[in-house]
Order: structure tokens, then C-alpha cells, then sequence
């Protein structure tokens, strides 16, 4: 069983590692502590469909249809390129610190619509976790369930360990400057992203 599921875990781990536009939006939400076990539940839920999905052979369609790369591709850039402005826009013009009670929160349905989009709408999920998890997981013949769960395994880890953790780091965004730096750390990270969906085209 540890000659699958480990390689899975640690294989998975280091996919989604790296910061990217859902990992960024899962730690804005730890931080605002808004919605965040949803937030947690649908990225990992996500992952583990496509992980799933990759691993049963689906990978094979992202490179058999010809036109589903490029609509996912730029929808995706799109989508990024618009969030990436707007939190360079927010961290232009927000002057406080972190402060729960002078926080306006979204409703669920519209923070649980944003986080599908982060995961959905990015086509280099699909390519991580749908088609190189897919392929490697095919390797491990009569073994490739307990692969995949290795890597489920670390996506659950992963997002509730971030999105818990993060408040740990309150203390540290109730500086009106820390919290300023994260909006346009993160809005120059979705405009890279989207330049570099484009690029690759």
C-alpha cells in the first residue's frame, strides 16, 4: 500500500505547493476568516475529483479535443487578469488594518462561486492533476485508487492546514501595510498567471 499511496502524497504535495490563484484565495480567506471550512472543503473536494478523474483514464480528453484547451486557457486568463486588478485596485485604495468587525463579508453563495471559479477555470489544474497525476498514477498498476488517495490525502492536508493557518498571521495584518502588500502580492501573481496563459497559447 506505502509503495503507492506515498509517492502519491508526496507527488501531489509538491504540485500544489507552489503559489498560485487558488492558494492565494484560500489564505485571504483564512486571514478574513470568512467561510473559511467551505473555502477548504470545495478546493479539496475539487482536487480530489480531478485527481480521481485523471487517474481512471479522463486525461485522455483535455488531449483529444482540440478546442477545450484554448476556451479553458483564455477564460481562465480572463478570470485572472480581472481578480489580479481588482486587488491591486484594493491595495491602491485600503487604508485600514484587518479588522473583522469593519470587514464587509460576502455571502457564501459568493465566495463559494469565486473559489469554483480559482479551481475550475485554471487550466493549469486540469494539466497538474488530471493529466500528470493521471499519467503517473497509471503506472502503478492494480494500485493506482491507493495513488490517487495519497494524493487526496495531501490536498486535504494542504488546504484546511492553510486555510486554519493562516490566522495565525492576524497579529501580523493588523499593520494597514501587511495587509496592503498581501492584495498586490496577490493581484501581480493572477496577472502573471494570466500573462502566462496567454503566452502559452
Amino acid at each position: 500500500m506505502t509503495t503507492a499511496f506515498i509517492p502519491g502524497f508526496l507527488l501531489g504535495a509538491s504540485l500544489i505547493l507552489p503559489i498560485g490563484a487558488q492558494n492565494a484565495f484560500v489564505l485571504r480567506q483564512g486571514l478574513r476568516r470568512e467561510h473559511v471550512f467551505w473555502v477548504c472543503l470545495i478546493c479539496a473536494l475539487s482536487d480530489a475529483t480531478l485527481i480521481a478523474a485523471g487517474v481512471a483514464g479522463f486525461g485522455v480528453l483535455i488531449t483529444t479535443v482540440p478546442w477545450l484547451a484554448p476556451v479553458m486557457r483564455f477564460g481562465g486568463a480572463a478570470f485572472l487578469a480581472g481578480y489580479g486588478l481588482r486587488s491591486l485596485w484594493s491595495a491602491w485604495r485600503k487604508k485600514g488594518a484587518l479588522n473583522p468587525s469593519d470587514d464587509v463579508r460576502k455571502s457564501l453563495g459568493a465566495t463559494i462561486a469565486a473559489c469554483l471559479a480559482f479551481t475550475w477555470l485554471n487550466p493549469h489544474v486540469y494539466l497538474d492533476t488530471v493529466v500528470l497525476l493521471g499519467s503517473v498514477g497509471a503506472q502503478y498498476a492494480g494500485a493506482r485508487a491507493i495513488f490517487a488517495a495519497g494524493a487526496i490525502t495531501s490536498s486535504f492536508l494542504f488546504f484546511f492546514s492553510l486555510g486554519y493557518g493562516a490566522r495565525l498571521l492576524r497579529p501580523l495584518f493588523a499593520n494597514p501595510k501587511a495587509w496592503r502588500v498581501l492584495d498586490g502580492l496577490i493581484g501581480v501573481t493572477m496577472l502573471a498567471l494570466a500573462a502566462k496563459l496567454v503566452l502559452e497559447a
